[in-house]
């Protein structure tokens, strides 16, 4: 009891300082909106000291590099002038080569892991961060927003995000190192040949600022291309059954044929300007280095160098023209990261959030249902969909709501569940205002089956008890039992532990949808919400989901929209929606006496 107590704190605490790190993620991307570099250095906040111990490893473990110049130029030296302790001088300097190269092994490998262990960990948060984000965003956002576009900006861009921090933070802070040491030995050894090396800095920032701009533009051209090319091929996975059904493999493959090709230009274009801004710093550098090699020649003649400094200012040269075309190059690769943060920052900015703050969290709901006077219009749209709708459902009752399609039945079930918000008038839960309730604690009393049910890759035990995973074995075959789903898991050979495909696409459209029914039985609801739930079945099916849904209504406030009139019979009232308000209410053999547009709609399915 005590272990279990001890793992439980544990990972509350777990769960807190994530929680944290990923709220000092948010705040880095809402303090500098608009300067993607300083968001960068933001995400790192509280893991500056290991990326500063990766700095020095780095610095130990690269040292040979900028020692082995020196140590050139001393045995050239040496070898020239050579004295009765040249052949010791020689070693010496050899021997701390080789000690030098040595601890490159153990250094390099503390190196690497401090900044590993920093960039894959912020890595994995700000996925984290966005994927809450994503939980947290308005329904009406994920509707207006592709899939494909959210699926491309929590792989690729994190991924570029992860690019750049490992060129920021280890190459960039590398060429750094190797310019100041190169320039720290040259000023300490001749200060000609150090305003010589000066000059070039001037060079490699004109270089940098003539391609600047159209590099960063030809970048969020790119990305921009390859999140509508993610979001065109996860279309077109989902349409590949139609397609393979009507024959049209080859309009679809057309289509997406046409935005590779528009990928490919983008890249191309981008390609291509790199590629100039790539050669001629290359041009630049290259013949500054021939020209150091003529200069310190040139001094070496005059006798005001020895020998084997020529060597030396001759590496440390190329070192610094190595190190300069290095972060020329870094720029496309910088400007492209850049660009993904901005892009993950469309995410974790975004403002189309349900608003919870000190709202009223719900703890019981009897499911008394209530609109006064409600109105609701899609943003962008021309005409409201529901116009001073009223009606009230006490707690137990069933309504059916049927009419037309479009005519804003799905709209009334997102109103009551808090997906959509009225622009006006009172949605009334059990008296009270919908707007002012956490919805999250509000919805913990609600179910909905959907008209398409949403299954996940797992077992049918995981997709049933989705959200109470703590379920006993007896309760869960008591639901489903319920669910109409015991003939069919005892044909299974591995029972609810039988896993469900994608889509669960080995599981037929009924079974689907019991399985949707039976995780609503889970939750025991007290407002249950049935969407179409047997719009596309077969009669066989459409009887066993039929007696499901009897069993599982009793007793809970229930709201189905419905186009099989014969389904809804035993509803205590029917609502017909038309014309953006209700054309009739009451119960089914109320609306057949009457003769109105129920009857009509009726008469129509008879």
């Amino acid at each position: 009891m005590k272990a279990n107590q001890e793992e439980h704190i544990f990972r509350e605490k777990l769960t807190t300082e994530k929680d944290i790190d990923e709220d000092v993620l948010v705040q880095s991307f809402k303090r500098n909106e608009n300067n993607s570099l300083k968001i960068l250095i933001g995400i790192y906040r509280g893991q500056y000291f290991r990326l500063f111990l990766s700095v020095l490893f780095f610095a130990v473990k690269h040292s040979p590099v900028w020692v082995l110049p020196i140590v050139t130029a001393n045995i050239i030296n040496i070898a020239t002038n050579p004295d009765g302790n040249a052949l010791r001088d020689i070693c010496v300097n050899a021997a701390v080569m080789i000690v030098l190269i040595m601890q490159n092994v153990p250094t390099n490998y503390f190196h690497v892991y401090c900044y590993s262990k920093v960039i894959r960990d912020v890595e994995c948060r700000l996925r984290s961060a966005m994927v809450r984000k994503l939980q947290q965003l308005s329904i009406t956002y994920h509707n207006e927003m592709q899939s494909g576009r959210l699926q491309s900006k929590i792989m690729r861009d994190v991924e570029q995000i992860e690019t750049l921090s490992s060129q920021i933070f280890i190459s960039v802070l590398s060429i750094i190192l190797n310019i100041v040491v190169s320039f720290g030995v040259v000023l300490g050894s001749s200060l000609t040949v150090f305003w010589f090396f000066l000059a070039t800095i001037p060079v490699a920032v004109l270089i940098r600022n003539l391609f600047k701009k159209s590099i960063n533009a030809r970048n969020r051209d790119f990305r921009k291309e390859m999140e509508e090319t993610s979001v065109k091929v996860m279309e077109m996975v989902e349409l590949i059954p139609v397609t393979r059904a009507h024959a049209l493999e080859d309009t679809e493959t057309a289509r997406l044929d046409e935005q590779l090709k528009n990928v490919a230009q983008r890249g191309f274009r981008l390609d291509i300007i790199q590629s100039y801004f790539g050669s001629i710093s290359w041009v630049a550098f290259q013949s500054f280095q021939v020209i150091c090699l003529a200069f310190t020649g040139y001094l070496a003649a005059k006798g005001k160098i020895l020998p084997g400094d020529v060597v030396m200012y001759q590496t440390y040269f190329s070192t610094i023209v190595n190190q300069v075309s290095n972060i020329i190059g870094l720029l496309p690769v910088i400007a492209k990261g850049l660009e993904s943060v901005n892009s993950v920052g469309d995410i974790l900015l975004c403002a189309d959030v349900e608003e919870t703050g000190n709202k009223q969290k719900i703890k019981e709901v009897k499911g008394d249902i209530e609109f006064r006077d409600v109105c609701f219009r899609f943003k962008n749209a021309d005409h409201p969909v529901i116009r001073h709708m009223d009606f009230s459902v006490k707690a137990g009752e069933t309504i059916a709501f049927v009419g037309a399609s479009g005519a804003g039945k799905t709209t009334v079930l997102n109103l009551v569940i808090g997906f959509l918000k009225a622009n006006s008038g009172q949605i009334l839960i059990d008296g009270r205002d919908i707007g002012t309730f956490d919805l999250r604690s509000y919805r913990q009393h609600i179910a909905v089956v959907p008209q398409t049910p949403i299954l996940f890759t797992g077992t049918i035990r995981e997709n049933i008890t989705y959200g109470a995973p703590d379920i006993s074995g007896e309760t869960l075959n008591e639901i489903i039992k319920a669910a109409n789903l015991e003939d069919f898991i005892h044909s299974l050979p591995e029972g609810v532990e039988t896993k469900v495909t994608e889509h669960g696409a080995n599981l037929s459209g009924g079974q689907r949808q019991r399985i949707s029914i039976a995780r609503a039985f889970v939750r025991d609801p007290k407002i249950l919400i049935l969407d179409e739930a047997t719009s596309a079945l077969d009669t066989i099916s459409e009887k066993k989901i039929q007696d499901s849904v009897e069993r599982l209504v009793k007793d809970r406030t229930t709201l189905i929209v419905a186009h099989r009139l014969s389904t809804i019979r035993n509803a205590d009232k029917i609502a017909v929606v038309g014309e953006g308000g209700l054309l009739e209410f009451g119960s089914y053999d109320e609306l057949m006496a009457k003769q109105g547009e129920f009857y009509k709609m009726r008469a129509l399915q008879v």
